[in-house]
């Protein structure tokens, strides 16, 4: 078990958390040269603006991997499936029926990537106690990302009565609940890394000057998070099931 995951958390203590990383980058590193299972893959709000951008995560995965199989419940997704590159495609299922998936496609993942997703689940512990819980996933490294509760713009935006939280979260994690909830689901050495804004999608909608505006906000809140960890925009899980 890493040190993080040792841990017995009281009210208050000093928490010992790294600078935060570029999360595409960081994820897609961990993806290099392996058979990766992506749940919740397409990103539906948002890939086809960040399509061919560098800026969609399954994408960036696929530009790593040995191979993606990705996994969404979206109408978006045709029956057949969609061809997203030449070693990774998206095919129509839910992310808490994976085994009987697994078994259809005879696909052995060796990392299974969840993006932006435990958030939209019902319940996030049942959702990691049941990957930890199937025999298919045995062995396989697991790489979450989240939001973060306390990142600086949700304390920022707080003071103006105002929440940025997306209508279709269930939930808003922050360090140590995020902690617990890999405790309890008896995942195996976790660590916990946090990762910085990246304004992506308001630069798209604002060109021009205000595009250059956002820009300058990103690299002052960027800043923050540098200084200050635990107020970074989310964090990534980087477990073993």
């Amino acid at each position: 078990m890493s040190r993080d995951a040792q841990l017995q958390y009281e009210p208050l203590e000093r928490l010992r958390v790294p600078r935060p990383v570029d999360r595409l980058a960081y994820v897609a590193d961990a993806c290099r040269s392996r058979r990766v299972l992506d749940l919740g893959a397409l990103d539906e709000t948002a890939f086809a603006q960040k399509r061919g951008r560098g800026t969609w995560l399954h994408e960036r995965i696929a530009e790593q991997a040995q191979y993606v199989l990705g996994v969404d419940s979206s109408p978006a997704v045709p029956r057949e499936g969609l061809a997203t590159a030449a070693n990774a495609r998206i095919v129509r299922g839910e992310v808490d029926g994976i085994d009987g998936l697994l078994e259809e496609t005879g696909f052995r993942p060796e990392v299974v990537v969840a993006g932006e997703l435990i958030e939209h689940v019902p319940s996030p512990l049942a959702f990691l106690q049941q990957l930890k819980a199937s025999p298919r996933l045995a062995g396989c490294a697991l790489i979450l990302t989240t939001p973060n509760a306390t990142a600086a713009h949700n304390v920022a935006i707080g003071l103006l009565s105002r929440e940025s939280t997306h209508r279709d979260h269930l939930c808003i994690l922050s360090y140590k609940t995020l902690h617990t909830l890999c405790a309890r689901a008896a995942l195996g050495a976790f660590e916990l890394v946090p990762y910085r804004s990246a304004f992506v999608e308001m630069r798209a909608r604002n060109p021009g000057l205000g595009g250059a505006l956002v820009g300058a906000s990103e690299k002052a809140v960027n800043a923050v998070e540098w200084l200050f960890p635990l107020l970074s925009f989310g964090w990534i899980v980087r477990a073993a099931l």
